[in-house]
């Protein structure tokens, strides 16, 4: 046991850093957004479309990007996204709460009239406020945050982790990983089924592209 954790720790000094390759991935077109609702913690399912985009993406990754793991959010949008990707490629899907929209709470499953009429948005001055039983700011930054540390400190070395999750959680993640303070104006937007790569090489980490959508372009969709 002790020589096994002395070996990894001279790995991780030797490579300089943990190599590893992160697929993150949008799920494809839900219900919600064809009826233009709320989604968050709503758990939609996939459109037909969405499956349709699902099994493209599915496809272009076995072909391009093989992962060695897939993680993925436990809302049915994006477990039936990582369901068709684990079928294509022969890898076991983890499920993984913390990957998780943003919670929205009494906004969840709303049409956007109603929610604006029922629950109009106040000022939030304070990043731990809280407002119509939704998470803070602080908390949704940390469920990313535990998620990228995870995935760094319990995965194997040069591995590709394939995630799949949801728009507000990529960019949150996206935040976390090139260490974008709380209060920032960036923000990445992800196409349905948008796949990004980032990696970490000897200890830097680096974007490799942004929101790719080859295999819907490629069918026309």
């Amino acid at each position: 046991m002790a020589y096994n954790l002395l070996k990894k720790f001279l790995i991780i000094i030797l490579r300089g850093g943990i190599d590893i390759r992160l697929l993150i991935i949008r799920h494809g077109q839900s219900q919600a957004d064809i009826e233009k609702r709320h989604e968050g913690r709503a758990d939609f399912p996939l459109t037909k479309l969405g499956i349709k985009q699902a099994g493209l993406l599915s496809r272009w990754i076995a072909k391009n990007y093989l992962p060695d793991y897939i993680l993925s959010s436990t809302l049915k949008r994006a477990a039936q996204t990582a369901g068709l990707i684990g079928t294509e490629t022969g890898v076991k899907v983890e499920s993984m709460s913390e990957l998780m929209e943003f919670n929205n709470g009494l906004l969840a499953g709303l049409s956007f009239e109603e929610a604006a009429a029922k629950y109009p948005r106040p000022a939030v001055k304070n990043l731990h406020d809280k407002i119509y039983e939704q998470e803070s700011m602080i908390e949704f930054r940390s469920r990313a945050e535990v998620v990228l540390s995870k995935i760094m400190h319990e995965y194997p070395h040069d591995k590709t982790v394939a995630v799949v999750t949801h728009g507000g959680m990529i960019n949150m993640l996206f935040r976390s990983f090139i260490n974008l303070p709380l209060v920032t104006e960036v923000s990445v937007n992800t196409s349905d089924t948008g796949v990004h790569l980032w990696t970490w090489e000897e200890g830097k980490r680096h974007i490799i592209f942004m929101n790719r959508t080859d295999h819907l372009i490629e069918s026309g969709i």
